[in-house]
């Protein structure tokens, strides 16, 4: 198929006319019906319906429309992704990243991802842990951020860093003046979790099975913000990641609960699908993570330590 007569046909589908298409296309109203007869003659049926205000295509003609566009449209795509090899002066990149990492520890890296490559538009979705592995194996996004396990036989994986799941209850809380708990009194507590799906919630689940303690959340909620009000408005306590209540801890409205017998840590990864070449945009996304996560994590870690120490002066003090 010609491609220049396929062309001048979707350009009088799209504008509904000869004069609008020739235009659109910078050539002359008789080339482009030159071109728009040969494509016809080529088929053998017509194209358009040629009516005194316009050009309306017959059902051949909206047949053709349809896989125009979707020729058209890989076109687009392909000069995207090819251009992307120039050196990153254009190009897209679509990722998902699980709510903990999307939320309180992805936008610097995207915020430096932007100024260094500001050609790139950056589509990035904040999910369950779940819907990330979901979104990539649909190709829908090329790299997901995760917190804790993954399905090591489909997709490869980078580490980013390391995270902390704490217990954590009101400052009002009367478990806030037990000086020791167990993760089973936790447990049987008044225990609000994340939903199914959700990465924090099942490294959770795995490190009580793992020690055979008893596991029985009252309440399950989609959003940590959430989980974090209903820590500061009643008597809820939950595993939560220090990312999440750096600054409540260090306010001293929320607290650490003391729970020697069980510390849960996981891993945060960057995860892409196996086999699958990275385009460029991906590859100097993943590098650039690798690069900066465990710096940035070490940094808030080291600040979180400092404000839990400050937050257990004060409570000292007041005591």
């Amino acid at each position: 198929m010609n491609f220049i007569h396929l062309a001048a046909f979707f350009a009088v589908v799209e504008t509904g006319s000869v004069t609008a298409a020739s235009q659109r296309l910078h050539i002359s109203q008789p080339a482009l019906t030159r071109e728009i007869r040969e494509l016809e003659e080529r088929f053998g049926v017509v194209l358009f319906d040629r009516l005194p205000r316009g050009m309306q295509p017959t059902e051949a003609g909206r047949l053709l429309a349809d896989y125009a566009a979707q020729i058209f449209s890989l076109a687009r795509n392909a000069e995207t992704a090819v251009s992307e090899f120039a050196g990153l002066s254009r190009g897209h990149l679509a990722l998902a990243a699980s709510r903990t990492i999307g939320v309180y520890v992805l936008p610097p890296i995207l915020n430096e991802y932007r100024q260094l490559y500001p050609g790139i538009t950056v589509d990035a979705a904040i999910t369950n842990t779940e819907d990330v592995e979901d979104a990539m194996l649909t190709h829908e996004r090329q790299i997901g951020l995760i917190e804790g396990p993954y399905d090591t036989a489909t997709f490869d994986a980078a580490l980013i860093g390391r995270d902390e799941l704490i217990a954590v209850a009101s400052a009002t809380n009367p478990l806030a003046r037990v000086e020791r708990l167990t993760a089973q009194a936790i447990g049987h507590g008044e225990l609000v979790m994340r939903e199914p799906g959700s990465g924090t919630r099942v490294v959770i689940e795995q490190a009580y099975a793992e020690r055979g303690f008893e596991l029985e959340p009252k309440l399950s909620v989609g959003s940590p913000e959430a989980i974090k009000r209903l820590l500061t408005l009643g008597t809820a306590v939950a595993w939560i990641s220090r990312h999440i209540v750096a600054e409540e801890l260090a306010a001293g409205t929320l607290v650490q609960l003391p729970v020697p017998d069980l510390k849960i840590e996981r891993d945060l990864n960057l995860i892409w699908r196996k086999a699958h070449v990275l385009s460029p945009s991906a590859r100097a996304f993943r590098t650039l993570a690798t690069q900066t996560f465990e710096q940035n994590i070490d940094f808030v870690n080291v600040d979180i330590d400092r404000s839990v120490s400050s937050a257990r002066r004060k409570k000292r003090e007041r005591i």
